[in-house]
């Protein structure tokens, strides 16, 4: 912070930066994946920063939620078991249970101090997890795809940048993993 503001510079964007009034920090740890961050900022309500990287706020949350949600669940015909890999904030999660033909979400996040700052901080957001037709899991994505053959209707990746814990859903191996977790007409 300087001067009250937050300001993201990003290794993979460079020549740019993002600043955001911010009024409070209210989280600031080192989990065992990343650094975590949640501000109350001046404009944008709460922000979820990872690793330096804004992730998520209040006031723009939907616009990225329910696009990355609601195209692939309007592309399958019955989408009836879901997994989202990552998205521990839990936006994906609550649009995707927003459909009557959904039986089964499960998310697989590896980062639980993610999952319990949105559940304190970004209750919007974390509504998802109090829907009885979800299963949360704290884990590897990659590793919990080898485990999970011909099983989901649809698969949305809602993963931070390709560096740190999340490098391994950027890889070629990842995506044949996903095709396999895939129902036959996934």
């Amino acid at each position: 912070l300087k001067k009250g503001w937050f300001a993201e510079f990003g290794t993979l964007w460079p020549g740019q930066a993002m600043a955001i009034e911010v009024e409070e920090k209210l989280e600031d740890f080192q989990s065992k994946y990343q650094h975590i961050e949640v501000y109350q900022t001046k404009t944008y309500g709460k922000m979820l920063v990872l690793d330096g990287v804004i992730q998520v706020t209040d006031r723009d949350e939907f616009s990225y939620q329910e696009m990355i949600a609601h195209l692939p669940m309007c592309i399958h015909k019955n989408p009836e078991r879901v997994l989202v890999i990552g998205g521990g904030d839990g936006g994906v999660l609550r649009e995707a249970a927003k459909h009557d033909c959904v039986k089964e979400v499960t998310l697989c996040e590896i980062d639980e101090g993610v999952v319990d700052v949105s559940k304190k901080h970004l209750p919007i957001l974390a509504e998802g997890f109090n829907k009885k037709n979800v299963n949360v899991v704290i884990g590897d994505g990659f590793e919990f795809l080898k485990n999970h053959v011909d099983e989901y209707d649809v698969i949305i990746t809602d993963s931070s940048d390709p560096v740190g814990p999340a490098e391994s859903l950027f890889q070629k191996e990842y995506f044949h993993l996903m095709h396999k977790a895939l129902r036959k007409d996934g």
